[in-house]
């Protein structure tokens, strides 16, 4: 079946298509490709499950690559996910740096469901400051504000392009599966692994 390659705009919105910043319906799935035959995936969670995965025609492929803090200018929306600090301040897990076209996603302040006792913030980089324990940023979204630290060990992300064969045996990957009547998952947009870069949580 063909895979198509995407196009940059269309990469950033697999992306938030397929994490908790979109906040998008479905069944979520984050695992290895064990077996790649016949449009369809089998994947192996972290939880030891193999999860049988159809491809959706021209399924769309994309990846995600690491960058620097530097990079997350005033004005920048980003999803953090963090956790809170006695002083009411959030420190930074990963962050998720959006596209223009996708400012706005999941806007708010909310608990992440992918570690417990953490939150996620979607909101727009009012102002960046050096600090000792690394930059601090104010996040402003339409309900509020938070202070977001983020230290060394924080994972910050954006998306580019995937090709093809990008997906294959060995591949971490990370898709919202849109579930069947009869119980089966279809994957139309599917965020891989690259360079030794994991999906995003």
């Amino acid at each position: 079946m063909p895979i198509k390659k995407l196009t940059l705009a269309a990469a950033f919105v697999a992306l938030a298509a397929t994490t908790a910043f979109a906040q998008t319906p479905g069944v979520r799935v984050r695992g290895t490709v064990e077996k790649l035959e016949g449009g369809v995936a089998t994947v192996k969670t972290a939880e030891g499950q193999s999860v049988t995965l159809k491809l959706a025609p021209n399924v769309s492929i994309s990846a995600v690559m690491k960058i620097s803090a530097a990079e997350i200018k005033p004005g920048s929306f980003i999803g953090a996910g963090a956790r809170p600090k006695a002083d009411g301040s959030l420190s930074a897990i990963q962050i998720y740096v959006f596209p223009e076209a996708l400012r706005g996603t999941g806007e708010g302040h909310r608990d992440w469901s992918a570690m417990p006792q953490t939150t996620m913030t979607n909101a727009t980089v009012a102002e960046t400051v050096s600090a000792v324990n690394g930059p601090e940023l104010t996040l402003k979204y339409k309900d509020g504000e938070k202070k977001l630290v983020i230290g060394p060990d924080a994972n910050i992300i954006t998306t580019v392009p995937a090709e093809a064969s990008d997906l294959k045996v060995g591949t971490e990957l990370v898709t919202t599966a849109t579930k069947s009547e009869d119980g089966s998952l279809t994957a139309a947009r599917i965020t891989v692994g690259k360079n030794g870069v994991a999906p995003p949580l």
